[in-house]
């Protein structure tokens, strides 16, 4: 996609059928909005010179159909046989749960996922892990209710996450994984409250927009081109190293604030055993995030980088200040709370 107006057009009305989703009063609504936001994506997934991107767009397409198909049969099924206090029934309130999580890539059905963002290019992964998700969250977040199967969900969200980042070489398939880990948190915290998710998913998406954002400037797309030292300066990789600690919730980083916050909730409702479990699987995330930190920073690596083709620019104000805010945004957070 070398044409800015048509990327620019195609940008806008995503944003509408996202917007048209959210706003919309009839199931139908949503589904019209999810329809045109999908129909968006797809020309900026694609790519006339990489075969692997429309491949990942087609992937993409056939997913997502079956997804938004399933929703409208799940709907035309409450509108004839369940109108009244459908979510309480299992059938119905399975079958809607499952097209939406379908759409945002929650394990189970989180298997598109890391092919799609695996073959993307950075933008089209920043898209896909944050703004893509907007419209199907909040149509779960009105219609979830405490269930065995969205405790499995959850469970089996941060289990996948975990285990599918261990032995991970790409860094798109890396944020993939902790992509869906992360949505096992946000949807236990929907159980408990509205905002929680809210803020734990604006906060999420600033920690993937300041990553995504030093990988596109450093060019890198796999592990072994974060190893070698002798293409990135230190501090970018001192400050890519941070971004990663914070997006994998490690405590002194505002990235622990949100689970901080998830945790406390589920105490409140004496749901600890579901939280014991969370924090304990989680730590395997932030485990190979600490082993590719402490790896790239501790170990000198002397490979050739000729075949990598780095472009090193200078590093601007913004990014800086964003890894400054993301690593000390934990602290200030803490003091004001104990200040007053």
């Amino acid at each position: 996609m070398n044409n800015n107006s048509t990327k620019l057009l195609f940008l806008s009305t995503l944003m509408m059928g996202t917007i048209l989703s959210i706003s919309s009063n009839s199931w139908f609504g949503v589904w019209m909005g999810l329809e045109i936001n999908l129909l968006s994506f797809i020309p900026m997934l694609t790519n006339n010179k990489n075969s692997m991107i429309n491949e990942s767009s087609i992937k993409y397409f056939i997913v997502q159909a079956m997804a938004s198909t399933m929703l409208l049969f799940s709907i035309l099924l409450i509108q004839m046989k369940y109108l009244m206090w459908w979510e309480s029934e299992m059938v119905p309130s399975m079958l809607i749960s499952s097209s939406l999580l379908l759409k945002i890539g929650a394990a189970p059905f989180h298997f598109w996922f890391p092919e799609v963002m695996g073959a993307s290019e950075w933008f089209n992964c920043l898209m896909l892990m944050t703004w893509q998700k907007i419209a199907p969250m909040m149509i779960l977040s009105y219609c979830i209710q405490l269930s065995n199967f969205i405790f499995m969900i959850v469970i089996l969200s941060i289990i996948i996450g975990a285990m599918g980042g261990l032995n991970q070489t790409s860094l798109r398939q890396l944020l993939a994984y902790s992509s869906i880990s992360h949505l096992g948190w946000m949807i236990s915290s929907m159980i408990s409250s509205e905002n929680i998710w809210e803020i734990y998913f604006i906060i999420y998406s600033l920690l993937s927009v300041i990553l995504v954002l030093l990988f596109k400037q450093t060019n890198l797309l796999f592990l072994n081109q974060v190893y070698t030292t002798s293409n990135t300066k230190p501090e970018i990789k001192f400050m890519m190293f941070l971004s990663l600690l914070s997006i994998g919730g490690l405590p002194p980083f505002i990235g622990f604030l949100p689970k901080w916050m998830v945790i406390q909730s589920l105490m409140e409702m004496n749901m600890t055993s579901l939280m014991v479990i969370m924090v304990m699987l989680t730590m395997i995330t932030l485990y190979y995030y600490l082993r590719i930190s402490f790896s790239a920073l501790i170990l000198s690596y002397t490979e050739n980088s000729w075949s990598l083709n780095i472009k090193n620019k200078k590093m601007n104000f913004i990014l800086p200040m964003s890894v400054m805010i993301s690593t000390l945004g934990l602290m200030s957070t803490s003091t004001l709370i104990f200040l007053y």
